[in-house]
Order: structure tokens, then C-alpha cells, then sequence
């Protein structure tokens, strides 16, 4: 990375945190199918054990983005790593307690300090760096790791492994990001203006979080917290139901498991999906890069666009065999991430960086928890409808984003400027 020694010590440090909460949180679901037979407890209780450690993830992140502009994000950083490997070793413990309550507060415990990461890492990035589309790219990259690294390693532990002993080898590299988070040092505003106070606001009062909210939703932003929730919902609905649709494609029938593989006891979908995570590194570093040169807006209608027609393309490339199918996933998995950037960079264009970690926050609320809603209009279209409704649906949110983000690209931005402006002329006319 070409970066100054501040923006490589930044980038060290959110790319660290990014893979750690992605780690954890994609090992969880490894760990679902030993606590359902070392507990014996029916599937429903511990869906909603578990769906009690996802759901802050995303509603926390709204609470975790003020705290971020209240008292900095690399305190709230730190925080995070340290709460997410207490989490796992609350887990390990609960083997000793026999309780599965225990484990719900365990994770818990993690959806609570997971939450914190994205509104923090990102105001970070986008205050403290000056090389902001490079550094989102390997940001971004190193989340993909954590993505693919976390089931495989967790899988990979219980062959040999009692789960407990497994949780707590699973927090030892978040212990670790704490200590070199520690030991970091960087200029957190560096990249903006000498006369902007982005630095953390500990007076901070609830009457300045509500005028801080309401003077972002009468700007621009508005719009991009639409947009980002259409990212969501289309991100959110293809990751958790394509290895379920991929599983019944005639396609998926002839792919044969090498033997060294089967001991994972892991269907062949699978690894087509954690083939798609990896090509989205690609993506993502392809996206940050080109936030430097193409207008946040304008890459952000395109990528949307390309989405849309993937998303319609997939049932009838996957009747033409497995290799078009592979070819689709690559190609879909690499623009699934490569928006991620673009989104990412609208939100520090089109925010005033005193409000960065608030801006951060209400975009992932909408990310991870408004785009979750797909997660129930996607189960209601499959069960109800078919494969080829579903990725119609999903199109139509991917649609919908290039639409809104073709009307910022051509100037619907200046509308909100023209409602702030207006009110303050009619007061200097009255004066």
C-alpha cells in the first residue's frame, strides 16, 4: 500500500478489527449444530438464543455511532475487540455452567460489542485517512477474510476439539487486536480541515444528537440512507438464501467433493459460496479504487444496475450447467462487494465530519438492520412463490438503489440545499 505512515497505522487497525467481527460472527453458525445436541434443546429455542446475539449487531449501530463521535472512534474500537473475545469466553465458560442460558448471554454479550465496529471503523477511516478509497478497499478486504477464515477454522478446531476449547482459541486473536490496538498511533483527524472539530465531543448532549439527526435526514444524506438500505436488503437477501437455492439446481448434482473435503461434512454449495466471498476481496479492492476517480453517486447507479441484471440473469444461466452458474457467482460475488466502497464514501461526501460515527451509524442500522427484512420477504416469496420471484424481488431492490442514486448523480442533492437556503433568505428579508 502507497499510504503515509498515518493512513498505513489506520489501515493496520481497522482492517484488524473488520476481519475479527466478521471472524466471530460467521463462526457462530458453526457452533449452532454442537449446541443443539451437547444442550437438547429444540431448534426454535436456539434460533432465538442466537438471534439474540445478531439483532444488536445491527440495531446497536445507531447507539455505537454517537458513542464513536462522543468519545472517539479508537477507544470505541478497542472496546469492541475486547467485548467480542469476553463474548466467546463467556461461551467457553458455559460448558462449565451446563447452562444454554449462558451461552445467550454470550452472545448477547457479542451482538452488543460487535455492533460498535462498523460506525466507528468507518469514521475513523473516513476522518483519518487521506488515501480514503484505498484504504476502504483493503478495509473491506480484510472483512471478506474474516468472512471465509471464520467457519473454515471453526470447522476445522471441533474435528479435534471440544467446543469450549474451540470458543476460547477462536478469542485469542481478538485479544491480541486489543494489545496492538493499544500500542497504535495515529492522527484520527488527519484528513480534514484544520478549522473542523471532528475529534471526540464528550459534551455531547441528547438535544445536539437530535438537532445533529435532524440536519442530516434534511440533507443529502437522507438519500444515501435509502440507498444503503436497498444495499442491504439486496446484500442481505442473496448471502443468506443463495446456498439454500443453490442446493436444489440440478447444476450443484454433478459437482463431486474431494474425499480430503468430506471429513467437513459441508455440501458442495458451500464452497461455491466461500468461493464467491473470496472473488468479493477482488471486489472490494477493485471498488475502493475506483471511489477515487468515479463520483460516489454515479458508481453507485452503476454498480446497482449491473446487480440488478445478475440477480435476473441467475435461473436461466443456471439451466445452461455448472460452469456458467460458477461463472455467474464470481461475477455476482465481485460486484455484491465491489458497491460496498462506493456506499461507504457517499456517506463521508455527503456528511459533515463532526457527525461522521452518527452518519456511520444510521447507515449501518439501515445495512444490517432494515436490509434484514429481506431475510423475511425472501423465506415468504421462496416458500410461497419460486426461485425466479425471489431473484425478481431481489432485482427490484437493486433497481431501486439505481434509481435514487441516478437522481443524486444528476443533482437531486441541490433540492436540500435550496429548502436550507430558502428558510434563511425569507428571515433576511423579514429583517
Amino acid at each position: 500500500m502507497s499510504l503515509n505512515s498515518n493512513d498505513r497505522s489506520i489501515a493496520g487497525f481497522t482492517m484488524a478489527g473488520h476481519a475479527l467481527v466478521h471472524w466471530f460472527e460467521t463462526a457462530i453458525p458453526i457452533f449452532l449444530v454442537v449446541w443443539l445436541a451437547e444442550f437438547d434443546v429444540s431448534v426454535v429455542l436456539i434460533g432465538l438464543i442466537v438471534a439474540l446475539g445478531y439483532a444488536p449487531f445491527g440495531l446497536g449501530a445507531l447507539p455505537g455511532g454517537i458513542l464513536a463521535d462522543r468519545y472517539g472512534p479508537k477507544r470505541l474500537i478497542v472496546l469492541c475487540l475486547a467485548g467480542m473475545s469476553l463474548a466467546f469466553g463467556v461461551l467457553a465458560a458455559a460448558s462449565l455452567l451446563e447452562s444454554i442460558y449462558a451461552i445467550a448471554v454470550g452472545l448477547l454479550l457479542w451482538g452488543i460489542a460487535a455492533s460498535i465496529y462498523h460506525p466507528a471503523g468507518l469514521a475513523l477511516i473516513s476522518t483519518g485517512v487521506e488515501e480514503r478509497g484505498t484504504v476502504f478497499a483493503w478495509h473491506g478486504i480484510a472483512g471478506n477474510v474474516g468472512i471465509a477464515l471464520g467457519p473454515f477454522v471453526a470447522a476445522t478446531l471441533l474435528i479435534f476439539l471440544e467446543w469450549p476449547v474451540v470458543a476460547a482459541l477462536l478469542a485469542i486473536p481478538g485479544i491480541l487486536a486489543v494489545v496492538y490496538g493499544l500500542a497504535a498511533q495515529f492522527d484520527s483527524t488527519a484528513a480534514v480541515a484544520d478549522d473542523v472539530d471532528a475529534g471526540p465531543d464528550e459534551a455531547l448532549s441528547l438535544s445536539d444528537l437530535v438537532t445533529n439527526s435532524r440536519a442530516l435526514f434534511a440533507s443529502a444524506f437522507a438519500i444515501v440512507f435509502v440507498i444503503v438500505t436497498f444495499e442491504g436488503l439486496f446484500y442481505r437477501g442473496v448471502l443468506t438464501y443463495l446456498p439454500e437455492i443453490m442446493h436444489g439446481l440440478p447444476a450443484i448434482e454433478g459437482l463431486v467433493v474431494p474425499d480430503a473435503l468430506e471429513a467437513y461434512d459441508i455440501e458442495p454449495e458451500f464452497y461455491i459460496y466461500v468461493g464467491l466471498l473470496v472473488v468479493g476481496m477482488g471486489g472490494q479492492y477493485a471498488g475502493g479504487k475506483l471511489t477515487d476517480t468515479i463520483p460516489a453517486a454515479r458508481g453507485l447507479a452503476g454498480m446497482f444496475a449491473i446487480l440488478a441484471v445478475l440477480a435476473l440473469a441467475f435461473v436461466p444461466v443456471s439451466n445452461l450447467g455448472l460452469g456458467p452458474l460458477l461463472i455467474l457467482c464470481a461475477v455476482l460475488g465481485f460486484f455484491l462487494f465491489a458497491i460496498q466502497p462506493f456506499y461507504q464514501n457517499a456517506v463521508a461526501v455527503y456528511t459533515p465530519p463532526d457527525t461522521r460515527g452518527l452518519s456511520y451509524g444510521y447507515t449501518y442500522l439501515g445495512e444490517f438492520g432494515l436490509g434484514a427484512a429481506s431475510i423475511a420477504i425472501g423465506g415468504f416469496v421462496l416458500g410461497e412463490l419460486s426461485v425466479t420471484a425471489f431473484f425478481v424481488v431481489i432485482s427490484s431492490f437493486a433497481l431501486a438503489g439505481s434509481a435514487l442514486s441516478v437522481a443524486l448523480a444528476l443533482g437531486l442533492d441541490r433540492m436540500f440545499d435550496r429548502f436550507e437556503t430558502e428558510p434563511a433568505a425569507e428571515a433576511e428579508a423579514e429583517a
